[in-house]
Order: C-alpha cells, then sequence, then structure tokens
C-alpha cells in the first residue's frame, strides 16, 4: 500500500500554517473586488449560455413537386362590379384556371370600401347563351326608351319593370335586339301597359344616359334588370335592391321568362301556376349587384413556378366598355404559404426578431388610376417570394412562411384593364436554425472566470503588498 507520507507529496494545494499567514487591508479589498468580478461573470456567461442563438444560410428550396403554394388574398375595388369579377390564375406550365369561384368570395362595397349587405352570389353562367337563329327583315321595336327623366316615374308605376340596358357597338346588344324588340311587342300585346299594367319592357342606351346606368351599376352589355315595384328601395347609401336576368336570349325563352314574372305577381288566382314555373325563373335570374364595387377575398393554390393572379371583369355573353373600366384598389391582404397564428409569429420574433416584416407586404396599400394615366389602364404588381424556415435544435420545424419583395407599376392596355399580380418564387430558401450550446463549454469558462480572476487578485495582491513594504522601509531609513 500507499503510504500516507508519500500520497501527501503528490498535494498541488500545500498549506501554510495559519500562524505564518497575514492578512490585510489591501488584501481584503482586492478580495471584495475579485469576488464581485466572479460574481459579475459568471451571471454573463449563464445568460449567454441560456440564451438561444440562431444560425442562417441559405440552400436550395427542399419542396417537392407536390407541393403547391397557398395565396390568401383580399382586395377591395371601389369601381368593379362583383357581377362580373373573375379571378384567373395562369402559369409558365400552361396552367389556365378562368373565374375560380369554390374559394373566393365577393362582397358588394361602396365608392368607401364600405359592404352594402351580404355575400354576393354570382352562380353559374352558361357557356353558350341561345340566341335566335334568323333575324326577321323587318324591324320590330315593342320595347319602351327609358331615359333618367322618366325611368322612377314608370319603374314606380309598374309592378314589374324589365329594362335591357345596351350600348350600340356591343355585338352582344346587337344580337339581343330583335328577339328583344319581338318579345317586348308580344308582352305589350297580351299585357297592355295602360289595360293592364303589370309589366313594362324597356331599353337603356348607356352611350346616351351614362348617368342612368352607373346609378344602377351596369358595367357589361347588355344587362337585363328586373325592377318590382316597392322592392327597389334606396337606402342611405344610395343602394338599389333588383334582379339580373343570365338565361338565355333567345325570343322563346324570353318570352317564358317574362310570362313567369307576370305569373309570380301575388294574386289569389295565379298561385298555382306559380308552383309550377317559380323553378324555371329562378335559375334564370339572381340578385343584381347593390353597389358598384366589389371586395373580393379568398385563397387560390398554384403550382410553385412563375406565373400570375389576376383579377379583371370577365364574361362569356357581355361586352365591355374597356375606357370605363377602373380597376384601382385597395390591397387589404396579399399573403403565401400557411397562414401563422399571431401568437406562433409572436414567439418566433422574440427569437428573430426581423422574421415577419414581409410576410404581407402590400397590406393596407391602395393602387388608384387617376385622371393623368388615361383610360385602358392596367395595375400590375411584380412579387418575388421566399421561403424561410424555422428548425429548432432538435430538427422540429418551428415555422414555415413566405416574404416577398413587390414592386408596383401602371400600363395602358389595347385589352380590357386588370389587376395582375406576377409571382416569382426563388429556389433558394432561408434555413434558420437554433444552436444548441454546450454545458461543457459553459463549465469551462465558468472555471477560467475564477481561476483567472483568482490569479490576477493573487498577483495584484503580492505587487501592492510588496510595494507598500519596500515603502515603509525607505520611509524608516530617513527617519535614521
Amino acid at each position: 500500500m500507499i503510504s500516507a507520507t508519500k500520497l501527501k507529496s503528490v498535494d498541488f494545494y500545500r498549506k501554510i500554517p495559519r500562524d505564518l499567514t497575514e492578512a490585510s487591508l489591501s488584501g481584503a479589498g482586492l478580495s471584495i473586488v475579485a469576488a464581485l468580478s466572479m460574481m459579475f461573470l459568471f451571471g454573463m456567461e449563464l445568460s449567454n449560455y441560456l440564451t438561444v442563438s440562431t444560425s442562417t444560410s441559405v440552400i436550395v428550396d427542399k419542396s417537392s413537386d407536390h407541393d403547391y403554394l397557398r395565396i390568401d388574398f383580399n382586395i377591395s375595388f371601389p369601381a368593379l362590379s362583383c357581377e362580373f369579377a373573375s379571378v384567373d390564375v395562369s402559369d409558365v406550365l400552361g396552367t389556365n384556371r378562368l373565374n375560380i369561384t369554390k374559394t373566393v368570395r365577393k362582397f358588394s362595397i361602396d365608392s368607401h370600401l364600405r359592404p352594402t349587405g351580404a355575400e354576393f352570389h354570382s352562380g353559374a353562367v352558361s357557356n353558350a347563351v341561345k340566341h335566335d337563329d334568323e333575324v326577321d327583315g323587318e324591324s320590330v321595336e315593342g320595347s319602351f326608351s327609358f331615359t333618367t327623366h322618366n325611368f322612377d316615374k314608370y319603374a314606380h308605376q309598374f309592378p314589374i319593370t324589365v329594362v335591357n340596358f345596351y350600348a350600340p357597338w356591343c355585338s352582344w346588344c346587337q344580337r339581343l335586339k330583335p328577339s328583344w324588340e319581338k318579345t317586348a311587342k308580344i308582352m305589350k300585346e297580351r299585357y297592355d301597359p295602360e289595360m293592364d299594367g303589370r309589366i313594362i319592357m324597356g331599353k337603356v342606351d348607356c352611350t346616351l344616359e351614362g348617368d342612368l346606368c352607373r346609378r344602377n351599376h351596369i358595367q357589361g352589355y347588355p344587362s337585363i334588370r328586373i325592377f318590382r315595384k316597392g322592392s327597389d328601395l334606396r337606402s342611405e347609401h344610395g343602394h338599389h335592391e333588383h334582379e339580373s336576368y343570365y338565361g338565355d336570349r333567345d325570343t322563346e325563352s324570353l318570352v317564358e321568362f317574362m310570362e313567369n314574372l307576370v305569373t309570380s305577381l301575388p294574386t289569389a288566382s295565379q298561385k298555382p301556376a306559380l308552383e309550377d314555373k317559380s323553378n324555371a325563373t329562378d335559375n334564370a335570374k339572381r340578385p343584381g349587384p347593390s353597389a358598384g364595387g366589389c371586395r373580393i377575398e379568398g385563397y387560390v393554390r398554384v403550382k410553385k413556378v412563375p406565373g400570375n393572379l389576376i383579377i379583371s371583369a370577365r364574361s362569356d355573353a357581355h361586352s365591355f366598355d374597356a375606357s370605363q373600366m377602373n380597376m384601382s384598389h385597395v390591397v387589404n391582404n396579399l399573403s403565401f404559404g400557411k397562414k401563422v397564428t399571431p401568437r406562433a409569429m409572436s414567439d418566433v420574433k422574440l427569437l428573430i426578431p426581423y422574421l415577419g416584416s414581409s410576410h404581407d407586404r402590400l397590406s393596407g396599400r391602395s393602387f388608384s388610376n387617376t385622371r393623368d394615366f388615361g383610360a385602358n389602364v392596367t395595375i400590375e404588381h411584380y412579387i418575388q417570394i421566399v421561403k424561410t424556415e424555422v428548425v429548432n435544435r432538435k430538427g422540429y420545424k418551428l415555422i414555415e412562411e413566405y416574404e416577398y419583395t413587390a414592386h408596383s407599376s401602371v400600363a395602358h392596355s389595347v385589352d380590357i384593364p386588370v389587376a395582375k399580380f406576377h409571382i416569382e418564387l426563388s429556389p433558394m430558401q432561408v434555413l434558420i436554425t437554433e444552436n444548441q450550446r454546450s454545458f461543457s463549454h459553459f463549465i469551462t469558462n465558468v472555471c477560467a472566470i475564477i481561476g483567472g480572476i483568482f490569479t490576477v487578485a493573487g498577483i495584484l495582491d503580492s505587487i501592492l503588498h510588496n510595494t507598500i513594504r519596500m515603502m515603509k522601509k525607505v520611509e524608516l531609513g530617513k527617519n535614521f
């Protein structure tokens, strides 16, 4: 066995007898300073150990071919009617989806962006509207011509007023005119406005009666509207309640529709007939827009390739005056990817303060087509998107978001003006990873702090003590 004497010989910390040590005031001061320094640096090192650090890297986007990008939007158009507002999507791979309705909602709004009622349902529109095949040689004028001055008088006089808002240059209006005039003549013979007084059919030339057409939110030609006596009420905001006809435009279909309208009047003797024919009438008509603007909200899923999100006026059976289309809009929200909850975003911002600053970059911004730009103005937005992922120290994805930059411009177009969002997704993504701090590194630093301060304080104390002793010896030598 190793003797105790030999074991003591390897002692690194040999003790000096207590009666040989000497305490000094300067040593006490240095000890206090050293202890405080140790505590302060230990606290700093502990705080640094507990603080989560991150590292940022740029890598190739890890999305697979089957991953789609979700686009959430909420955009207000003060001068685009919900009746014709269409959301379209296209991309460089040939995808072309027109008039998306499944995930899109529309709400009529006034010029101050205030909603004027419930959700606007445009319904399904037939791809091919039927017209008369042959046109009679002789011109038939059977409908009444309405103007701004006499419209309200007749609309409140007859229980049902059916009006064709048209423009002479419109090809669809020209195809409708013969069947419309023939239908009006037939209905006049069956229900004389002066004798029967239940229905009147008329027309409005929107190139001459612009104020009347704007008052009824006419943006596409022809627009057939049904006004009912007592139901076309104006609220404090000037809204109108009426219906629009979207059915076939041949004489037979129009006559049948008008007959159903007359039959639907609430008279006791005609109630049984209403039950037989109301379905056909309801399928051909829907509530008209209550205001001239539209708020479009919802989402679409697109492939992760360059593409376009386009909002415009679209119809397969109407014409539009491109010079009168105003695509000014306010972007209430435009974001990409999965929705990030406010709580999750606030938690991540504690770790990465700059994250999320460009997640909804266009939010609250307005883009107007002023008079200085003239007519036929398309408003375009060029958006470049970068995917960002935040991964914790265990490899779990904390958040995935898409931030983007946006540059907007206006351009004159020979076609119908649109609001176009050019979308380009970066092939690279930003990966932010939490760094795992080593506990052994923390212990090593703590030991270095304690040992370093203790050693430096000991050296300073020795220097100070020897200096004081030397000064005392010199002082005693002078006294002799």
